[in-house]
């Protein structure tokens, strides 16, 4: 096995072991503690430590400590939360929900950098385009990771009023620590970097990353996939699935919801290099938007079994595009500044959360819809633009190649 493959599953799996319980703690949240709001509150605390991270902790601890290094610390901060949950409280879901929500954003913006430069390295030893084995490391990675909501969601449903196991995560770090391979020396020489930045300059390099307006267009894209993730966790579960079916019935769900994401997954990472990125992107907006649309005019009864598992179905078919396409987008158009640029994807994303569950107790189930109908037309309009400003940029550097050597051949002529 190749040694960056191997690197991919041993990231992926550790993802595994740790999300296979918070995965299912997530999801049942907003149900199992509902009175006086804790579920939702811990969630809306989580994502706005997220948030607050986001801004400035992902570049400095992936410069110190690397990628490697910054998992391993960030993950023990999601066994403590795992932990939180055995002893549920506001003493204990709220402090643990703020760690975890500090720890989140150097996470994701370590793996979102690890893949890319993994990818990328790959690419120039095989001769292949980067953004292709991109795209395919996180189609595997996601498949890999989203298997962890099936595992958490079976344990939930299956032992429901017991929290899972948290010896996963245990399991998680110590993958991690012991067999991913650093890659923090491997990336600064491909990136030419003769020196340490400078601390401040780390620390604003999320901010300044903002001067890029293709950033200013993008962030839609992270913001609406905390739209609708947090749609579905918080919204869905409990107005939809409780409501109708009871809340034996929310891990069930939530594991066709993981299956279809995680083999959707693997399959957009391929399809990629043959269709572009283009043609899925396209695929998860007509998807999305044909579930809200449904779900404006669906009145659920029991009897309607099958249809609340076809609509998470559906909506992780349309997720796996948001999670492989979003992350390979940013790694790729920033590749010089990825970590700068995954902590910005985090930064919004935790947003579009922290939003969402802010107003989940005050507005009704369509106006919700509504608003994640307006986000995605929003994120869906700036992406083409920024697609659009790219090919005019090929085309003006391919009509410049094209015309030098015709400008070098007259210029010999009169010579």
């Amino acid at each position: 096995m190749e040694r960056s493959l191997k690197n991919v599953l041993v990231l992926s799996f550790g993802f595994l072991l740790l999300f296979i319980a918070y995965g299912g703690l997530q999801s049942l949240q907003s149900s199992l503690y509902s009175e006086e709001g804790l579920g939702v509150a811990a969630l809306s605390t989580l994502y706005g430590g997220m948030l607050l991270s986001s801004m400035f902790l992902p570049p400095i601890l992936i410069k110190k400590l690397g990628c490697k290094w910054t998992i391993v610390i960030a993950m023990c901060c999601y066994v403590t939360f795992t932990l939180g949950n055995f002893y549920a409280s506001w003493y204990t879901l709220i402090p643990t929900s703020i760690l975890l929500g500090l720890g989140a954003a150097p996470l994701w913006s370590a793996q979102g950098t690890y893949l890319t430069t993994m990818g990328s390295t790959h690419a120039e030893k095989t001769g292949k385009l980067g953004k292709d084995v991109v795209s395919q490391y996180f189609g595997i990675f996601f498949l890999i990771y989203q298997s962890a909501g099936g595992f958490g969601n079976l344990i939930s449903s299956l032992v429901f009023g017991q929290t899972p196991t948290q010896g996963s995560g245990f399991l998680a770090v110590l993958l991690i620590a012991l067999f991913l391979e650093p890659i923090k020396d491997a990336q600064q020489e491909s990136e030419g970097e003769k020196q340490a930045s400078p601390f401040w300059s780390t620390l604003l390099s999320t901010a300044k990353l903002f001067r890029d307006k293709r950033l200013c267009l993008l962030v839609l894209l992270p913001l609406y996939s905390g739209f609708q993730q947090a749609f579905l966790a918080g919204d869905y579960t409990r107005s939809y699935i409780t409501c109708a079916l009871g809340i034996q019935f929310v891990g069930y769900v939530m594991i066709c919801f993981a299956a279809v994401n995680a083999l959707c997954s693997v399959l957009y990472g391929k399809l990629a290099q043959y269709t572009g990125r283009i043609a899925l992107f396209a695929l998860g907006a007509v998807t999305h938007l044909s579930c809200i649309i449904a779900l404006l005019l669906w009145k659920p009864h029991p009897r309607q079994l099958p249809l609340f598992f076809v609509f998470p179905g559906l909506w992780g078919a349309a997720d796996a595009v948001w999670q492989t396409q979003n992350n390979a987008l940013f790694g790729v158009l920033f590749e010089k500044n990825k970590e700068a640029a995954f902590a910005s994807y985090r930064l919004w994303e935790a947003l579009g959360f922290v939003i969402a569950f802010g107003y989940s107790m005050f507005l009704c189930v369509s106006v919700k819809l509504y608003v994640l109908l307006g986000v995605l037309s929003l994120a869906m309009a700036a992406y083409g633009t920024v697609e659009y400003l790219g090919s005019k940029k090929v085309a003006r550097l391919r009509t410049e190649e094209q015309t030098k050597p015709a400008e070098e051949g007259a210029t010999q002529t009169e010579m």
